[in-house]
C-alpha cells in the first residue's frame, strides 16, 4: 500500500492500492499518443489553458495535501501550486514559437528541421516539489505532442492523484497523462517496456545512476536532474545585509529539501564574521512546528527516516572537525536549523549532499579561492555569486562550474530559463526551449530538386 504520512504527527492522510496492472497504462499512453500527436497545437492548447483554471480553482486543495503528506508550509506550497500556473501559462503562450520549424541554408533547393513528438514518456518524480517538478516537465512534453506516464515518489501519492485528476477534469483524452503507484524496484519493467520512448528522472545521484544505466541498456532516451551542493560565494563588496537574507532564505525553504538550496556559504574573509554573525541571528530565529500554522517558518523533513540520516551527517562532520553554531535538535521530523562552520579541506573531501536544514559556512582568503572553493564539489547544479562591481561579477560567473550562476540573487528555475547541472549534478535540461526539445524528434527535411 502506498500511504501519506503526515510529517509533523506521523498521522496517515490516505491510503493508495498499488498498481495492478502497469504494462496497461503503457499501451494506454501509447493509445493516447497516435491521437494526441495528431491533435492541432490549438487544442493542445485550449486543454492546458484548462488544466490551468483547474490549478487555479483547486489551488488551497493541492496545497493542503502537498503540506499534509510532505511537510513544507502552507505558504510554500501556496506559492508552489501558483508557480506551476504561471509556468503552464508561460509555455501556452511560447509553444508556438518554440515548435516552429526552422529553416537552414542548404546544399539543397530547400531544408528545414522541426520538433515532433516521440510517445509515451516516463517522468520518474520526488516528493519535495510534488506538483513543480512534475509540470515543468508535463508542460511542455504535452504540448509538443507526447503523453506522460507518471512515477510519482512513494510518499506523496495524494499529489500524484490529484494531479490526475486535475488533467481528467481539464478534458485530457484518456491515457494522455497518467499516474502509476510502483516501488522503484519495478522501474526496470516500465522502462524496458517497447512503448516508452523517453526517460526522465529528477531525483538522488544513485537514484540517476541507475536509470542511466537502465536507459542506455534498453536505448531510451534520459535527462536526469540529480542532486547539488551550491556555493553562495559572498565578496567583501557584497551587499552584506541582502546576501545574509537570502542565503538563510535559500538553504531553509522548504526545510532545506531543495536541490539548489545554498547549501555552502563561502565567504571573503574581510567580511566572515559579520555575515557569520547575521546568518547565525537569522536562522536562530526560524520557528520549527505545525506547518498549517502560519507562525511556523520552518517546516519538518519530510520522512523520519531522512531526518535521523541527516541527524548522521552532521555528527559525522563534528567528529571530523565542524563547527557547530547553533544548538542541534530533533523531535522526528521536526529539526532545529543549524549551521557548521567547515574548513575548506573539509567541505572539499565532503561528497554528500546534505539535504535538510544545514548550512556549510566556509571561510575565504579571497575572491580568487572563494571560486576554487565553489568548483571543489563533484556537483554542478546552480551558484550564487554576490558583489557590488557587476563586471567583476560577469567574470567570475563564468569562472564556476554549474548549470546556472545567479549574480546578487537566489538559485530559483523559472519558465524561459533552461534548468538543469553538470557533473554529477546530472545532464539535459528542462524549462525554456529544451523543455519541448529534450524529448522530440528534430526531424530533418530536405528537397533536393
Amino acid at each position: 500500500m502506498f500511504k501519506s504520512v503526515n510529517p509533523y504527527n506521523q498521522e496517515i492522510v490516505a491510503v493508495f492500492e498499488p498498481e495492478s496492472d502497469a504494462a496497461g497504462k503503457v499501451s494506454a499512453a501509447h493509445r493516447a499518443f497516435t491521437a494526441w500527436e495528431s491533435t492541432s497545437l490549438e487544442e493542445r492548447k485550449t486543454r492546458i489553458l484548462a488544466f490551468a483554471a483547474v490549478l487555479e480553482a483547486r489551488k488551497e486543495e493541492y496545497a493542503r495535501m502537498i503540506t499534509l503528506e510532505m511537510g513544507k508550509l502552507l505558504t510554500e506550497a501556496r506559492a508552489e501550486v501558483e508557480k506551476c500556473l504561471v509556468t503552464t501559462r508561460f509555455y501556452v503562450k511560447e509553444a508556438e514559437n518554440y515548435l516552429r520549424p526552422v529553416p537552414v541554408q542548404s546544399a539543397n533547393r530547400q531544408a528545414w528541421y522541426a520538433f515532433e513528438p516521440i510517445g509515451a514518456v516516463l517522468a520518474i518524480m520526488p516528493w519535495n516539489f510534488p506538483f513543480w517538478q512534475v509540470l515543468r516537465f508535463a508542460v511542455p512534453n504535452l504540448l509538443l505532442g507526447n503523453t506522460v506516464l507518471l512515477k510519482h515518489a512513494s510518499n506523496v501519492p495524494g499529489s500524484a492523484a490529484n494531479l490526475e485528476s486535475a488533467f481528467r477534469e481539464a478534458g485530457f483524452p484518456a491515457g494522455v497523462f497518467q499516474s502509476v503507484n510502483l516501488s522503484s524496484a519495478h522501474i526496470e519493467t516500465l522502462i524496458s517496456h517497447p512503448l516508452i520512448k523517453g526517460v526522465t528522472l529528477t531525483g538522488s545521484g544513485p537514484a540517476g545512476a541507475s536509470v542511466a544505466s537502465l536507459s542506455g541498456k534498453y536505448l531510451k532516451k534520459s535527462v536526469l536532474e540529480l542532486g547539488g551542493s551550491d556555493p553562495f560565494v559572498v565578496l567583501k563588496d557584497a551587499d552584506l545585509d541582502a546576501a545574509a537574507a537570502t542565503a538563510v532564505k535559500s538553504r531553509f525553504q522548504n526545510a532545506g529539501q531543495t536541490c539548489i538550496a545554498a547549501k555552502r556559504w563561502i565567504v571573503e574573509s574581510d567580511i566572515y564574521e559579520a555575515f557569520r554573525e547575521k546568518v547565525v541571528q537569522a536562522v536562530a530565529g526560524l520557528h520549527p512546528g505545525d506547518p498549517l500554522d502560519p507562525a511556523t517558518t520552518l517546516a519538518p523533513v519530510a520522512r523520519a527516516d531522512l531526518a535521523e540520516t541527516l541527524e548522521q551527517q552532521v555528527r559525522d562532520l563534528v567528529k571530523q572537525g565542524a563547527e557547530p553554531l547553533t544548538r542541534w535538535e530533533r523531535d522526528r521530523c521536526l529539526m532545529a536549523p543549524q549551521v557548521l562552520e567547515i574548513s575548506r579541506s573539509l567541505a572539499a573531501g565532503y561528497r554528500e549532499e546534505v539535504f535538510g536544514p544545514v548550512g556549510f559556512l566556509i571561510r575565504a582568503a579571497d575572491a580568487a579561492e572563494a571560486v576554487a572553493i565553489a568548483n571543489e564539489t563533484p556537483f554542478g547544479l546552480g551558484a550564487s555569486l554576490w558583489t557590488r562591481d557587476t563586471e567583476k561579477g560577469k567574470a567570475l560567473m563564468r569562472e564556476i562550474r554549474a548549470g546556472a550562476v545567479f549574480l546578487n540573487g537566489m538559485v530559483k528555475s523559472e519558465g524561459p530559463v533552461p534548468f538543469g547541472g553538470t557533473g554529477e549534478s546530472g545532464y539535459g535540461r528542462e524549462l525554456g526551449s529544451f523543455g519541448m526539445h529534450e524529448f522530440a524528434n528534430i526531424k530533418s527535411y530536405i528537397i533536393s530538386q
